[in-house]
């Protein structure tokens, strides 16, 4: 548990916002009409010397919504077999309230005001996260609606690189290209890139 001086280094630190990298794996990339099929998410910490660490991470094998568009090549990329057995998917709203719940738990723990997304090219995330909580018509969204941090600009001004496996490559953080494209690990990673370069600013 960390203690109070604690929690309001990190409160102060992002203007009252907690950092959570979102990974978010897809059947295309039209948010209005492909489905998630992974959430991947993993928050943030922040030690006494007031540097940046991965904390909590969650992740959600989600069902596609029905009439979803589900585009062979995006899945030959993510690799993910829908047909698999071995996969244990739950309905996107299930997937959604479980992930927020938790999210505002660690808001509320750390006593930040809400939620902002942190993502490499996190416009796709976000757009994606939003556009599956309105479909589900779930309003208590804890993340910040439109401000989010994207490691591949920030990557691109601190590392001179914006492609995730080279930037990481650039700050000395391994990288598996053979386990890229799953949800969590790439979250994980994006997390290390993002807590690398705020932590060097």
């Amino acid at each position: 548990m960390l203690t109070k001086q604690k929690k309001l280094v990190l409160a102060n630190r992002f203007r009252g916002m907690l950092p959570v990298v979102i990974d978010v794996e897809c059947s295309g990339l039209d948010p209005t009409t492909d489905a998630l099929l992974e959430i991947a998410a993993v928050t943030l910490a922040m030690d006494s010397a007031g540097k940046l660490y991965k904390d909590k991470s969650f992740a959600y094998q989600v069902e596609p919504f029905a009439g979803a568009r589900i585009d062979p090549e995006a899945l030959a990329i993510n690799k993910i077999d829908l047909t698999n057995p071995l996969r244990y998917p739950i309905p996107e709203q299930q997937a959604l309230r479980r992930l927020f719940a938790k999210i505002k738990a660690c808001v509320d723990e750390l006593q930040c005001q809400r939620a902002v997304l942190v993502g490499h090219n996190a416009w796709f995330d976000l757009a994606f996260m939003m556009a599956a909580a309105k479909r589900c018509r779930i309003k208590a969204i804890p993340f910040h609606s439109f401000t989010s941090f994207d490691t591949a600009t920030l990557a691109g001004v601190a590392l001179g690189e914006t492609v995730l496996a080279r930037a990481l490559k650039r700050a000395g953080i391994a990288f598996d290209i053979n386990q890229a494209h799953s949800g969590i690990y790439d979250a994980e990673r994006t997390a290390e890139l993002f807590c690398y370069i705020v932590n060097r600013f």
